[in-house]
């Protein structure tokens, strides 16, 4: 089965990704990004799957995935039950750490690593219990507090002995094949155009598939409908915005792809659990306290 593209976001106002979910999320399926992924089980076991690798997992378990590498981890969770926290996750590409490593040499020793990354690296649990702390805390760090705690994060599994590798050495992804399939290139054109007026009509000329038979598709990959997988969309771009002062709210409603600002902040509160307004209030204080510690 041909992996599904996740679409990974980066905040303007960052220079990569970490955050937690549960199970089960939209992301957990057979899924590939262009971004190396380090991936930490806090609860659950099951199944983990990266590349032509099959395995178990339990919770502790701490691998790091390289660009392009199909992965997804199966909790064996009994139907109907909601685990609130399976994994934290941290993102960054490869661009990104180059420039890390010609602006500070001393990052040079995370080279072997990124390069092994290409088959998946599994650590063992020392390694994951030192990580855990630091993940937990970048979910809520600020400014230089958030590289601090990354260049922590490096350090430790870029100088850990114990790890292997996961894909057998002859395991090649390809990305170019994956990227052609019907239902990532569509998420490949949703991801360009999501701030745009988009709908399941034309969506479905695109993939060549009856509206009906796109909406089955669409939700089967992605864990959504159309309009929440583009929606949500929509509000993590509008919270890099509202994260800056330089907008109003009404300004980021329609810069985002929402055309009343009514319904943006309907769309907000669900995604969020708070409005707009609260968000970016809530950014400033963090911030403020940041700056006063």
């Amino acid at each position: 089965m041909e992996p599904d593209l996740e679409l990974v976001q980066v905040r303007n106002d960052q220079s990569f990704k970490v955050w937690s979910h549960g199970y089960p999320y939209r992301t957990v399926r057979w899924h590939f990004h262009p971004e190396y992924e380090l991936h930490l089980v806090t609860s659950t076991e099951g199944g983990r799957y990266v590349g032509d690798h099959i395995g178990p997992f339990c919770a502790g378990d701490l691998v790091l995935v390289g660009p392009n590498l199909p992965h997804n981890w199966i909790s064996d969770v009994p139907t109907g039950k909601t685990i609130e926290e399976r994994c934290l996750v941290l993102q960054f590409t490869g661009d990104f750490m180059a420039r890390c490593m010609a602006t500070f040499p001393e990052l040079g020793f995370m080279q072997p690593l990124l390069t092994e990354a290409f088959r998946g690296i599994l650590f063992d649990d020392d390694v994951a219990r030192r990580v855990e702390p630091l993940l937990r805390d970048l979910l809520t760090a600020l400014d230089g507090r958030r590289i601090a705690l990354l260049v922590q994060i490096l350090d430790i599994i870029g100088h850990a002995d114990a790890r292997q590798s996961l894909a057998s050495i002859g395991f090649q992804p390809d990305s170019s094949a994956y990227l052609s399939t019907t239902t990532n290139m569509v998420l490949q054109y949703i991801g360009r155009n999501f701030v745009r007026d988009l709908n399941e009509v034309d969506l479905a000329k695109l993939a060549r598939q009856s509206v009906s038979t796109f909406s089955r598709s669409f939700r089967k990959h992605t864990g959504m409908t159309f309009v929440q997988y583009v929606n949500s969309l929509r509000i993590e771009l509008a919270c890099q915005h509202l994260s800056q002062d330089d907008l109003t709210i009404t300004d980021i409603c329609h810069e985002v792809g929402f055309n009343n600002v009514s319904n943006f902040n309907r769309r907000f509160l669900a995604v969020k659990g708070m409005p707009p307004s609260k968000f970016r209030n809530m950014r400033r204080d963090g911030r403020r306290f940041a700056s006063a510690a």
